[in-house]
């Protein structure tokens, strides 16, 4: 393993470890209360299914950034486990989204195991337990950051945030309909918004602001700068993961993709569209959007005709130029490694 991959490694198993303590700090005072003991358990079945499991990127950058961001004065192992405390709230923030996200998609797996809801015995139940995982990221921030000068910072930012991916994922509903397919709703400029709100504001943009924050950076002009040069990650990301949705290896991706069946506004179709012959049209006029796997086929079909591997491949290159041009022009203030490293993790991934 590489220095930088040891390093990782390490971090990555720094930040898991302090996951038993955060459920200890949503769960010892209820569990065994007399009234709502059984409903404290209940949360810490939620926490430690849905939680765990992932790659924990976001997680890890709010650690990463703050330690490039901290001064020496900063990095006590108290303003540490705030930290670590702040990376676990964005973990929960993202299971709070994906419990209800696949509810709402009707999605089958999720990180290689059964979406929450599918369990036996949980259901539509789950809608609550979304609701406990959303409340438990307020519980944390008071209890690690409640003392500390940014909190209000940090309370304002997950709160805009929730707004702002709740009207990501409400775009990402109303143009995508499970019942009517129609291509015409299907725009570069509605794609760009959708992944702005739904995505890119809370995995790139949060992480690294969060800890912005807990080292005492809080001018606008700093935050519009990491805010610039992380939306146009955070694109990069989503269409990377539409791609993926289509053409990766569900044993890599831990998820069987079900874009083409939901009808979804992916980069795939919005591509594809401004790429058809009429004739090609009607193929994803009749195919999109159906459950079918014969018609979920044709629609894959089509996308190998139309060569969108790779237009894939050719976006990747592009985008990451534009990202080093962008990294360049307003990184000024902040330190590059932030960026790059991020950037670094998620190019040419696999999952």
């Amino acid at each position: 393993m590489s220095g930088s991959g040891a390093k990782a490694a390490a971090e990555r198993e720094e930040f898991v470890s302090f996951f038993p303590q955060i459920v200890r700090d949503l769960t010892e005072g209820g569990l065994g209360h007399p009234e709502v003991g059984d409903a404290v358990a209940r949360l810490k079945e939620v926490l430690e299914y849905n939680a765990p499991g992932g790659k924990c990127n976001r997680g890890l950058t709010v650690l990463a950034a703050f330690r490039e961001l901290a001064s020496p004065g900063q990095r006590d192992p108290e303003s540490l486990r705030c930290a670590l405390a702040v990376g676990w709230c964005i973990e929960l923030f993202q299971a709070f989204f994906l419990v209800a996200d696949d509810i709402m998609d009707a999605s089958l797996t999720r990180r290689g195991q059964l979406c929450w809801y599918k369990k036996e015995g949980v259901g539509l139940d789950a809608i609550n337990d979304a609701f406990l995982l959303e409340s438990s990221v307020y519980r944390l921030l008071k209890k690690y950051c409640g003392e500390r000068p940014y909190y209000l910072h940090l309370l304002e930012l997950f709160l805009q945030t929730a707004y702002q991916t709740e009207l990501g994922q409400m775009l990402d509903l109303i143009t995508a309909p499970v019942s009517q397919v129609d291509l015409n709703r299907f725009s570069e400029q509605r794609y760009k918004a959708i992944v702005k709100y739904k995505t890119a504001f809370y995995s790139f943009y949060l992480p690294v602001a969060a800890a912005m924050y807990m080292t005492g950076i809080d001018s606008k002009e700093e935050h519009d700068n990491a805010k610039a040069i992380l939306l146009e990650m955070g694109e990069f990301f989503q269409i990377q993961d539409d791609y993926l949705d289509c053409f990766g290896d569900p044993e890599l991706t831990g998820k069987v993709g079900t874009d083409i069946q939901d009808n979804k506004c992916s980069w795939l179709v919005v591509e594809s569209l401004r790429r058809v012959t009429p004739e090609q049209r009607q193929i994803l006029e009749e195919n999109y959007g159906r459950k079918e796997p014969e018609k979920v086929a044709k629609v894959k079909e089509l996308y190998e005709a139309l060569g969108m591997r790779a237009a894939f491949q050719e976006y990747e290159e592009s985008s990451y130029q534009r990202l080093q041009e962008l990294i360049g022009k307003h990184a000024a203030c902040l330190p590059r490694e932030i960026f790059l490293g991020l950037a670094r993790k998620i190019y040419k991934r696999q999952k």
